[in-house]
């Protein structure tokens, strides 16, 4: 049910709508070209809201109407109104839902590429092949997408896994659904190194970043230290003689990125320039919102990468995601991709949230 602040708001973006159809039939703006375009823009931008809020009011009438028709003495016309209070019903609570996703503002990033960050944590070999679980993971949610994934960068371990792995994901709504991925997933489990079969506690962290364009970020070349060196595969064996691989160090905030995946130089640094730029939009945003968060005296909060945000319990077929208390007992169903009804819950969580803010401030 849409609240009286979220209906105040309907009914000035439709006066809004409103407005601006009376002021581009003027001659005046008409002939102004740059005003013209502005006016024209922003109609189109209200004109889907704007149908859908007037297909909400006339649904909420139809009801309203066949809701009366209830009262009949005629059983014919009853039945006829009851059939039609439930279609009604329906495409009204319909409608609220998507005028509610309308009214909350949409993420800018949301419909880019993702570069996505898997690093072992605490558990030694154990949290590099939890690493590698999660990896798979993510792979397989993408193939059941649709999307595309390319590994820009990899550290593997001799039994298989990762100290880190970096890859680009591209398709439609890849970041919409995988932001609520970022923080410090950890596992319980038995390790395959373990020979007294004791359960043990590993963690891995998982970074989401949106893809940028080059002209998102300004990097100066002469902040850059650029290093090549020879790509080494697991335990330490030279995969190739000549300096392929290539390291980038960003002087100002010391972020370091590599990659050895390539076997020419020129595309190892493409990729790790590819990585660099989303990792500094990231920090410069962080940045950002620490400092709005102390001007607040707030706690910035989740999404953060310091935070646990998912366990994954063997031993009990369990995953619990601990920043909405859902508990799933289907492990191996996650970890086989079917992340849907986890990220489902999560952009639920976050949409309600939203919405209470806009009734508050609408």
């Amino acid at each position: 049910m849409l609240g009286s602040a979220l209906l105040s708001k309907l009914e000035k973006l439709s006066a809004r709508f409103r407005e601006l159809q009376e002021e581009l039939s003027k001659p005046e703006v008409i002939q102004d070209v740059e005003l013209y375009r502005k006016l024209s823009k922003e109609l189109k931008e209200l004109q889907e809201i704007n149908e859908l809020y007037e297909s909400y009011k006339r649904a909420k009438k139809e009801l309203k109407e066949a809701k009366e028709l209830l009262k009949s003495n005629d059983p014919d016309l009853r039945e006829l109104a009851q059939e039609e209070v439930e279609r009604l019903t329906k495409s009204v609570s319909e409608l609220e839902e998507k005028l509610k996703l309308r009214l909350v503002p949409s993420d800018p990033n949301d419909k880019k590429n993702v570069i996505l960050e898997i690093r072992a944590g605490t558990g030694g070999e154990e949290a590099a092949l939890f690493a590698a679980d999660l990896f798979r993971m993510y792979q397989k949610y993408a193939e059941e997408k649709g999307w595309k994934i390319t590994v820009l960068s990899s550290n593997k371990t001799g039994l298989g896994g990762y100290k880190e792995v970096i890859a680009l994901i591209e398709g439609e709504g890849a970041y919409s659904r995988l932001k609520y991925e970022s923080g410090v997933h950890r596992v319980q489990r038995v390790p395959v190194t373990e020979s007294g079969g004791r359960i043990h506690t590993s963690t891995a962290t998982v970074a989401v970043l949106p893809e940028v364009d080059e002209t998102d970020v300004k990097i100066n070349p002469q902040e850059l230290k650029i290093e090549t060196f020879r790509a080494s595969g697991a335990g330490g064996q030279y995969v190739n003689t000549t300096e392929t691989a290539v390291r980038i160090t960003h002087i100002p905030t010391g972020i370091v990125v590599q990659c050895q995946d390539e076997r020419s130089q020129f595309q190892n640094k493409q990729k790790a320039l590819k990585i660099l730029y989303a990792k500094l939009k990231d920090y410069y945003e962080r940045k950002k919102r620490e400092e709005i968060a102390k001007e607040r005296k707030e706690q910035v909060g989740t999404g953060e990468r310091s935070e646990k945000i998912r366990t994954y319990n063997f031993p009990q077929n369990r995953v619990t995601d601990h920043r909405i208390n859902l508990t799933l007992y289907k492990l191996q169903d996650v970890l086989e991709g079917k992340l849907d009804e986890i990220i489902d819950a999560l952009r639920a969580r976050e949409l309600e949230e939203k919405l209470k803010k806009l009734e508050v401030n609408p």
